[in-house]
């Protein structure tokens, strides 16, 4: 069974493509663990720089549903029911937008598709990086933000599988404390990663040939998420934060490289 196992998946990619697909697995596991975000965009980052960009979003997609599982319900039931109702709105617009997004993947130029989650990914960690974005904890919520933040961040996720980047942003924006974030993150992105398998197995990205390469992935992020949990839980937090948006930098570049020279 074994070896029709990795049959199957040699014919998607050869033994030491495989081997590197696992190690990014792992990494974006890593990270996961640490910052609450990140693991699809550095799944895509990563394996997109070997294979087509619509095999590895199709890949990313497990391993980012059951890795968000785990964050969540880390946290406990009432927890997570909290964090649902005080970001229902957010939840309800990013839904509809990453459904119907999604079914644009199948459809975009290839290098369009590259240099929309480049620049995103890029500008995103730039941004944060500089101390120059802005809080707006002393607004709190309102409607419109809600609104206009989950419209924004299901649509760079229904065609890149990465609604990690704005989401933090409008998460940081309105002062949001440090471990509701990690539980908000873990809400925002399971439910994220639901409607995002249904759209792309709706759309085709996910289908009899790519799913075997999304299920492979799923025990190296797992081990890395377990790893990084602890290694978030014994450190701090901010260090391991900066690190990672130098890591999505370098990420958001290379997709940029490629949208732009292919």
């Amino acid at each position: 069974m074994l070896k029709a196992v990795m049959d199957i998946l040699f014919a998607i990619l050869p033994p030491f493509l495989m081997a590197v697909a696992f190690t990014v697995a792992f990494v974006a596991g890593v990270i996961k663990g640490i910052v609450g975000f990140a693991m699809p965009t550095i799944l895509l980052s990563g394996l997109s720089t070997f294979i087509a960009p619509d095999l590895a979003l199709a890949a990313l997609l497990l391993p980012t549903l059951v890795t968000n599982g785990m964050q969540t319900f880390r946290y406990g039931p009432r927890e997570v029911w909290l964090t649902m109702r005080r970001f229902r709105l957010f939840l309800s617009v990013g839904g509809v937008t990453i459904f119907s997004a999604a079914q644009l993947v199948p459809v975009l130029p290839t290098q369009v598709l590259l240099l929309v989650i480049g620049l995103a990914v890029t500008g995103f960690a730039l941004w944060q990086l500089s101390g120059r974005a802005p809080v707006l904890g002393s607004w709190g919520q309102n409607t419109a933000l809600d609104a206009i933040s989950g419209a924004f961040a299901g649509l760079i996720g229904g065609v890149s599988g990465m609604w990690g980047p704005p989401t933090v942003a409008y998460l940081t924006a309105i002062g949001t404390e440090k471990r509701q974030q990690m539980l908000a993150q873990g809400v925002i992105y399971g439910l994220g990663a639901v409607l995002l398998v249904a759209g792309h197995v709706k759309s085709g990205v996910l289908n009899e040939r790519t799913l075997p390469l999304s299920l492979a992935l799923l025990p190296p992020a797992i081990l890395g998420m377990w790893i990084g949990v602890r290694v978030s839980d014994k450190f701090d937090q901010a260090a391991f934060r900066k690190i990672t948006l130098l890591v999505l930098i370098f990420g958001g570049l290379n997709l940029l490289r490629r949208g732009v020279f292919g």
